[in-house]
């Protein structure tokens, strides 16, 4: 498997461990306002991103689906409203947030229809063609070996099944990406770092949005995963992106 400059980029650059294990811990470190710096960052932006996500599976109506680097259940929650699917099954490395995530199932009494697992994108411990739709909300700048990754996620998908990818991009007008640089680089750091008491793992989140290889060059990625019927549709200026693939 390739290994991409993206593969590289960790929460905490003078620690011994790698990637997986790092972003799982960092995780478990903000778990507790992740969802509060999510709301407050984006101004709330970031729900309508993925409800038009969730939308591009609209036409397909999949009953089983499939959500990678779940976090907190925001997606499967959303795509229960949205879909009514018969079973969401999310999975992740970082047990802290799962927790979070089990709770806002628990209370909203979807224990039945919703399932967080802990799980590895790379090697995720599913059959082959298990699921209708795979879904990655802000997850795939994470794994530790994006084409592995990707490769797991198309062979659990059905024949005929699709895949959603929410991520964020990097603008290609200058001012607007410039913009988004410096808020990326000074301001969520800053406001991320006060408010979970942890700023490396916003000054990560930078990072890994420069290294990551998006646009174009992100779905060649998923042809070469075996993807068909690819297209992508950017969303606020370029801000993020929403990348689609079927199988």
């Amino acid at each position: 498997m390739t290994e991409f400059a993206h593969d590289k980029i960790v929460p905490f650059k003078k620690a011994a461990a790698g990637k997986k294990e790092q972003v799982a811990e960092m995780f478990d470190r903000i778990a507790f306002r992740y969802d509060f710096v999510n709301r407050f960052l984006s101004a709330g932006i970031d729900v309508g991103w993925r409800k038009k996500a969730i939308r591009q599976l609209t036409p397909l109506n999949p009953t089983y689906i499939l959500d990678v680097a779940t976090g907190t259940a925001d997606m499967p929650l959303l795509m229960y409203r949205m879909l009514h699917p018969k079973k969401i099954t999310g999975i992740d490395i970082s047990e802290g947030m799962m927790a979070l995530g089990r709770q806002k199932v628990a209370t909203q009494g979807l224990q039945n229809v919703i399932e967080l697992k802990t799980g590895d994108s790379e090697a995720i411990s599913f059959d082959n063609a298990t699921f209708d739709a795979v879904t990655v909300s802000f997850g795939v700048r994470n794994f530790a070996n994006l084409e592995k990754g990707l490769h797991e996620m198309h062979r659990v998908l059905k024949p005929g099944g699709k895949t959603v990818i929410l991520e964020f991009s990097r603008p290609r007008q200058a001012f607007i990406r410039w913009i988004t640089q410096v808020y990326c680089k000074i301001i969520a750091p800053g406001a991320g770092g006060i408010i979970s008491k942890n700023k490396a793992a916003y000054q990560y989140l930078n990072d890994s949005i420069e290294a990551f290889p998006d646009g174009e060059n992100f779905l060649k990625l998923m042809k070469q995963a075996g993807f068909k019927n690819l297209y992508r549709k950017p969303l606020t200026l370029g801000v993020c992106t929403i990348y689609c693939g079927e199988k």
